[in-house]
């Protein structure tokens, strides 16, 4: 059986945001690049809130770009709906980790679910590895049951 590449595992991290007009197309809908911007909140909250805020990351001169991503629609968000981003840690290396999320709207209906791969880079854009400190936290969360 393949492994589901969308799978959360614990700790999952629970982050509610509502949709703005300025999120929506013409169509009245989310406009679909906006489900990574509602996964980044998703991921920089985890982040906050269990290992290292992004702002202390890139004061230790280390910054974590997206390098590959993907999202599988499910069903549209529109505007005002509060939605519940699902986020966790799957993959944690030297120099990389992964995330996946879980999108669903208030009635619990899943919109979309979503992974992101961010690379370790100094500021001119080279790789590099993750603090000590910073990977350990990482590593123990990903490997929290």
């Amino acid at each position: 059986m393949q492994k589901d590449e969308f799978a959360l595992q614990e700790p999952v991290h629970r982050h509610a945001l509502r949709v703005l007009y300025g999120d929506t197309d013409a169509g009245g809908v989310v406009y679909y690049a906006n489900y990574l911007r509602f996964c980044e909140a998703g991921r920089t909250e985890l982040m906050r809130a269990q290992v290292v805020s992004y702002r202390s990351l890139e004061e230790q001169g280390v910054i974590l770009p997206v390098v590959d991503c993907r999202v599988r629609y499910k069903a549209s968000a529109r505007y005002d709906d509060l939605l519940t981003v699902e986020t966790s840690l799957v993959e944690v290396k030297a120099v990389s980790c992964r995330f996946n999320y879980r999108l669903s709207n208030e009635q619990g209906r899943l919109l979309a679910l979503a992974y992101t791969t961010h690379a370790a880079v100094d500021r001119s854009g080279k790789l590099t590895r993750l603090p000590p400190e910073i990977l350990a936290g990482l590593q123990k969360l990903a490997a929290t049951p």
